[in-house]
């Protein structure tokens, strides 16, 4: 999940493992639901990291809280 920023032009990229080399990404932070049960849904959603590569489409997610 290292990010850094191409020099050239001030892109922010990322190592797609898909691609096997640093290209640009789409990061967002979603809250996700964990529970498959719906009476519980509301008490389990988890923010999680969303890095899709624009090259391949390939998408990464990291659960921001893993205490």
């Amino acid at each position: 999940m290292s990010t850094r920023t191409d020099d050239a032009d001030g892109t922010m990229t990322e190592t797609c493992e898909t691609c096997g080399r640093n290209t640009p990404h789409d990061v967002s932070i979603q809250l996700r639901t964990e529970s498959q049960r719906s009476e519980n849904a509301e008490f389990s959603r988890e923010p999680y990291r969303v890095a899709v590569c624009r090259r391949c489409g390939d998408e990464q997610t990291i659960r921001m809280n893993n205490a």
